[in-house]
């Protein structure tokens, strides 16, 4: 049986896009361990989706079943002035019908950003998406200073989720330190994940 880590994110520029696929690796760094990896369909200025229902390339769209059969969660968004992206909140605002049915309650949970800016709210965003997280009763994870990255970063990396500074222009790459840290959100949510499995059998 695979402990199964679902990876959920937006990304507009690509840098989200490529954190989630370094914390994909993370998580499959564990023994079982199975990254799930989805996004959502960008939405219009009226909150209404705007694209197919299969996406024409890349990730596939996330599913309600994904949510149901995912042992943990780890959900991405670029900042949008100190915020979540707006198709990361419209599938937030959309799982009232899980919350009904506790889909999420003691699974653990974590978030990641990327910002243009080295200080454009990277973790006001991870504290945005970490509230309807523990409102679904997820248990939230953050990374701990024994992360060696934490202390050593000059672009993104916090304790309350990973990040990354793409640049004014969206077109600087993960470093080392930021991918470090990524993987060792990944890792950390699917070995928490992993336990709490073991307990509930």
């Amino acid at each position: 049986m695979t402990t199964k880590v679902l990876v959920l994110y937006y990304s507009r520029n690509g840098s989200t896009q490529k954190m989630a696929k370094a914390i994909a690796r993370g998580v499959e760094k564990l023994t079982d361990g199975e990254a799930v990896v989805r996004t959502v369909p960008a939405v219009s200025a009226t909150t209404e989706q705007t694209e197919t229902i299969i996406p024409a390339s890349g990730d596939l769209y996330v599913t309600r079943e994904d949510l149901a059969q995912c042992n943990g969660l780890i959900l991405g968004s670029p900042t949008r002035f100190g915020n979540m992206a707006a198709p990361i909140k419209f599938f937030i605002d959309s799982t009232g019908n899980d919350w009904l049915k506790g889909t999420l309650i003691s699974k653990p949970a974590a978030v990641f950003t990327s910002t243009s800016s080295l200080h454009g709210g990277q973790e006001s965003t991870l504290l945005t998406m970490a509230l309807p997280l523990l409102h679904h009763g997820m248990l939230l994870v953050g990374l701990p200073y024994s992360e060696s990255a934490l202390t050593t970063t000059r672009s993104g990396g916090t304790p309350y989720g990973a990040s990354h500074w793409a640049g004014p222009n969206n077109d600087r790459e993960l470093d080392a330190e930021e991918i470090q840290l990524c993987e060792a959100l990944g890792f950390r949510v699917a070995t928490l994940a992993q336990q709490l499995k073991r307990l509930s059998q």
